[in-house]
């Protein structure tokens, strides 16, 4: 089964919490904090594999979890790390955060890894907060969750030539006999539902990768005939190839054929009319082909080959000449400059940490990093609550609720969680 785009769930590993220990042995007076740091949660990466070329594996897993780093212990015993979750797919697959529409990374190289998801580090023991004017905090960190995203994972097949075309114009059976590809073949129409790749071998020895697309048919970009899920697999091809029926045996004509193919790439991303193209004249074996193909060529200005998909007519001579038009045809980039300066701004550029809003009689607080902060502070001690307080204050929070006209004892919820405010 090819399966080409899916939905998926990914949580990376949470780092383990840190550990609150103190010395106690004895001849060792005043032995101090002995608790060790938590370990850092597992990653999750993609790599590219190129024995792959469907992403059946994730509709059966469509939710990956990573595991959490260990907790620290005490002797100043740091938690285990946990060791990087590769997940293996096909060259050619985008990650897209569904959250924000942003490529996450765009695999199109042999063994590129790439990570999807970060770990939590882990929570730092109290030996970590000792300080000359603190011999022996209370106080541990927990760790930090793992990242957590819902991720849109496309294949965009990587081939450097495409054959595009109406369904029964003989794509699949050309595919064949260029390459070892065994696409099915038969006489009526969409037998081809999925890409087909195949290697095609020039007369000087040097090999390609040719993609056999289903049919296309009007309205294909809106996704008639699933036109939409096969039109994307040509954005990553460096050269189109036109294959039409020039026997009009179908009783269709071979120019509107041709004008029906070009507007539908067109109308999906107009940028693949700006790809080096080539005609293939097809089933030049038939008797009436010749007149239809000198009609053809008054309205059709690219380069066309004559070509019949069953005697095998003509076609070397066009791997031989995609062959050499393709050492002069840069390779296609998908994700542009635009799109990558876009990601990296949307990933280090902050707005201010938290949003603070009444309802009723409580005033919330909420902000990315205030529940990070938050899930990371263990209150089991009141030095540990006397240490987020501080935090909070430090980052403003105190003296926005003053601004905006909070009073000592009103509620002040941080998650799910409320605080009493003091206005010192």
């Amino acid at each position: 089964m090819f399966v080409d785009e899916v939905e998926i769930e990914v949580i990376a590993g949470s780092g383990g919490n840190g550990c609150m220990a103190f010395r106690r042995e004895k001849y060792v007076p005043m032995g101090g904090p002995y608790g060790g740091n938590g370990g850092r949660g597992q990653d999750i990466y993609f790599q590219t594999d190129t024995g792959l070329s469907t992403l059946l594996d994730f509709r059966y897993n469509k939710k990956i979890i990573g595991k959490n780093g260990e907790n620290g212990k005490g002797k100043n015993q740091n938690g285990e790390d946990q060791e990087d979750l590769i997940i293996k797919v096909p060259v050619g697959t985008i990650v897209t955060d569904i959250d924000t529409g942003m490529i996450v990374c765009d695999l199109n190289k042999k063994n590129q890894k790439e990570i999807i998801a970060k770990g939590g580090r882990g929570g730092f023991g109290n030996t970590h907060f000792k300080t000359q004017s603190n011999i022996a905090p209370h106080y541990a960190e927990n760790g930090q969750e793992g990242e957590h995203r819902h991720l849109k994972i496309e294949l965009k097949l990587l081939a450097d030539v495409c054959l595009v075309g109406l369904p029964s114009v003989g794509k699949s059976t050309i595919v064949s006999k260029i390459s070892k590809a065994t696409p099915k073949i038969a006489d009526y129409h969409f037998t081809t539902l999925h890409p087909i790749l195949g290697v095609a071998l020039s007369s000087s020895g040097k090999s390609f990768v040719v993609a056999d697309m289903p049919g296309l048919i009007k309205d294909a970009y809106k996704g008639v005939g699933l036109g939409d899920k096969f039109l994307k697999h040509i954005q990553r091809c460096s050269i189109l190839v036109h294959v039409v029926d020039m026997s009009q045996i179908e009783g269709r004509n071979a120019v509107d054929d041709f004008n029906v193919i070009q507007k539908e790439l067109e109308l999906y991303d107009k940028n693949l009319l700006k790809k080096p193209m080539i005609v293939l004249a097809n089933k030049m074996d038939m008797p009436q082909s010749k007149d239809n193909l000198v009609e053809f060529k008054k309205h059709v200005k690219l380069k066309i080959f004559e070509t019949s998909g069953i005697n095998s007519s003509g076609l070397q001579e066009v791997v031989d000449y995609l062959s050499e038009l393709l050492e002069k045809v840069e390779k296609v980039d998908l994700v542009s400059d635009d799109m990558q300066e876009n990601h990296i701004l949307y990933k280090f550029i902050e707005e201010k940490p938290f949003t603070i809003r009444k309802n009723n009689d409580e005033w919330i607080v909420e902000g990315k990093k205030i529940d990070e902060i938050f899930k990371m502070t263990n209150f089991q001690t009141e030095e540990a609550a006397l240490r987020f307080s501080k935090k909070m204050s430090k980052l403003g929070i105190d003296d926005e609720l003053r601004r905006l006209g909070a009073k000592s004892g009103d509620y002040v919820k941080i998650s799910n969680f409320y605080f009493k405010y003091q206005d010192e």
